[in-house]
């Protein structure tokens, strides 16, 4: 079994700044991409930021310039560092990680979700 856990969600004044983690663990046997999505109240979930094992990033337009994704192989966890927090950046954000169980099996797995509130 794999599971993802989220930590560091909350409510912050637009302009401020929240970190958020996610560590997996389990069944592991190795970790390719891994990232974020979000999903605004009413709206499709979008992604916002992925990394490569290597550590190559990917960031939708909205988010590029303010928010920098990293992740520590040894620790199999993705951070999202997420500066100049705006309104429109409140939503539940799920990270995501494709995993290779000690079997070979490789599937796409997320995390429950962290609220971050934006206020203005």
């Amino acid at each position: 079994q794999v599971q993802l856990e989220e930590s560091g969600g909350g409510l912050v004044q637009a302009g401020g700044s929240l970190r958020l983690s996610c560590a997996a663990s389990g069944n592991i046997f190795s970790i390719a991409a891994m990232g974020w999505d979000r999903q605004a109240p009413g709206k499709q979930r979008e992604l916002a930021a992925t990394i490569t094992s290597g550590g190559t990033t990917n960031y939708a337009d909205s988010v590029k310039g303010r928010f920098t994704i990293s992740r520590d192989n040894a620790k199999n966890t993705v951070y999202l560092q997420m500066n100049s927090l705006k309104p429109e950046d409140t939503a539940v954000y799920y990270c995501s990680a494709r995993i290779t169980k000690r079997s070979g099996y490789t599937n796409n797995y997320w995390g429950q979700g962290t609220q971050v509130t934006v206020s203005s």
